[in-house]
Formats: structure tokens, sequence, C-alpha cells
């Protein structure tokens, strides 16, 4: 089965709609209509005129004839150029390969949704080729069979100028977010020059919810390490506690950043992760 018809895939397709941001913050090159109102040279409808509105769109030829202050109302613009980051690295293979799937499901989703708007999206898959694997949404069918096997983070990438970004593109990053880095940094980087930045951060259910169940062995999958543990209630709140720390770092400095940070559980599957955290994000919009 082709990561382009993916069951799952196309039912989201059939459900949801890009909720693509209703002001581009950064010039207006390459645009595309939006679904809000703005400044493009498409008129979408009248209304009555309010105290602050720009006097540049009222209709005074509608003025003369009726007497009454209208306003012209146009629809928004916003950058087709689509960005998505896929996060190729070993620790996305874990727990079954589901966050592997429920990953590759979300950039055939966004690609197509983004191609149905009449752009063409850009996947940055980040495993271990060099430079990293640049594809086109004929190429979403190959990620089935990409090995995820990246040992450089994301933010390694980003630091050594090893990852470049169009400008004024709306990005979308899918990774686990478990490497090592500054949020504040990686958020600055990711989000220099974009129209939008939107940090998808996919878990498996063990991940986000542990429990304690004795001893494990807990293996490094980027260096094959090992460690027996006893996974005590104890340090699983110390685990609890780092991932939260985590998870509200990356959130505040999104909001500095002026992106979105969301996460979601790959054990929950594409139709709850849409309907639910990716709809509340207001990443995608029901049809």
């Amino acid at each position: 089965m082709s990561a382009l018809q993916d069951p799952a895939v196309q039912q989201a397709l059939n459900a949801y709609q890009l909720g693509l941001p209703r002001l581009p913050t950064a010039g207006r090159n390459g645009e595309l209509l939006g679904r809000g109102t703005g400044s493009s040279l498409e008129f979408q409808e009248y209304r009555e005129y309010l105290p602050g509105d720009d006097l540049r769109h009222v209709d005074w030829a509608a003025y003369a004839r009726s007497d009454a202050l209208m306003v012209r109302l146009f629809r928004e613009e916003i950058s087709p150029r689509t960005e998505i980051i896929l996060d190729a690295s070993r620790s996305m293979t874990t727990h079954n390969g589901i966050k592997q799937q429920i990953a590759i499901q979300l950039t055939s989703l966004f690609s197509q949704l983004v191609s149905r708007l009449g752009a063409a999206p850009q996947i940055h898959a980040l495993n271990s080729a060099h430079p990293p694997l640049k594809l086109d949404l004929d190429g979403v069918n190959r990620l089935e069979s990409l090995p995820f096997d990246g040992q450089q983070s994301l933010s390694e990438l980003l630091a050594e100028g090893g990852l470049t970004f169009k400008p004024q593109s709306v990005r979308v990053v899918i990774s686990d977010f478990l490497f090592p880095h500054d949020p504040d940094m990686l958020v600055r980087r990711l989000a220099g020059r974009a129209s939008a930045l939107w940090m998808i951060q996919v878990l498996a259910d063990w991940e986000a919810n542990p429990e304690s169940g004795g001893g494990r062995r807990l293996v490094d999958v980027e260096s094959n390490e090992h460690a027996d543990l006893m996974l005590s209630p104890q340090a699983i709140q110390r685990y609890r506690e780092r991932l939260h720390r985590l998870q509200q770092a990356l959130l505040v400095a999104s909001r500095r950043g002026h992106a979105q940070f969301v996460t979601v559980i790959a054990n929950q599957g594409l139709e709850r992760i849409c309907r639910e955290p990716l709809t509340a994000q207001e990443m995608l919009r029901p049809v």
C-alpha cells in the first residue's frame, strides 16, 4: 500500500482542509488565496463601513447610489510554499514502528492537502542521507521504504547549516523532539523568515504515559548502548517531570516565536489525531 493511497490518509483528506494562517508574516511572494478576508485583488463581498476600516476599501460608487458607506472585502492571501520536515531518525522507529507510521501518514496528509490548494509541497526527510533528502508530492511513496536511520538530530543539522528553508514558507515539523536541544534556539532557527511554523510532536503512548513495571532494558536506538534499570514509581515520576518540562519549554518557545506546538499520541491513530489535537490547534479544519 502506497503512502499516498493509505486508507486512513484518504479518509482524512475527505474530512479536513489545511488550516493555513489567515495572515502571512512576510511579503506577498508566490501567494495563494485563503479562506479569510485580507488584501488580495479578488473581491469577496461587501459589508457596512465600521470606524477604523481602511478608507481605500470604501466603494464610493455604491455610496453615491445608496447613501450608505460600504467596504469591499477581499480574500486573504497566504504563501503556498509549504515545507514538511520529517524526522527520520532511529528514535522514530521505536514502539513497533507506530511513531514512524503516523509520521509518514501525517507527511502524506499535509502534502496532499497542500497540493489540493494548487501548491507544490517540499519534504525534507532527515535520515542518514547527506545532504538531507528533498522530496516532492510524487516522492511521498518513497517514505514507505525510506530507512529511518538518521543519527544527527534536527538541532544538529540546523546548527551545522545542513538544513535550509525557502523564505515565506509554511513549515510543518514532524518529530518526537526527544533529542538534546535548546527549545528557544530550535524554534528561532525553524521559524526564521517563515510564514508559519507548526511543530507536531509524535510520541508513543508509553513515552507519553509510562507505567512502572519492574526491570527493563533501555536501549538507545541511536548508539545501541543499553542499561538495565528498575522502573520504580520514582524513576517514572522523574521521567514524567522531564518530559513535561521539555513540552512546556517547547510550548513557551513556540509562543514567543509565533509558532504552534502540539503533542499527538501515535497509538490513537490518524483519525483521532486529526479530529482532536490538530483540529484544536487549527492546523486542520473540518470540511
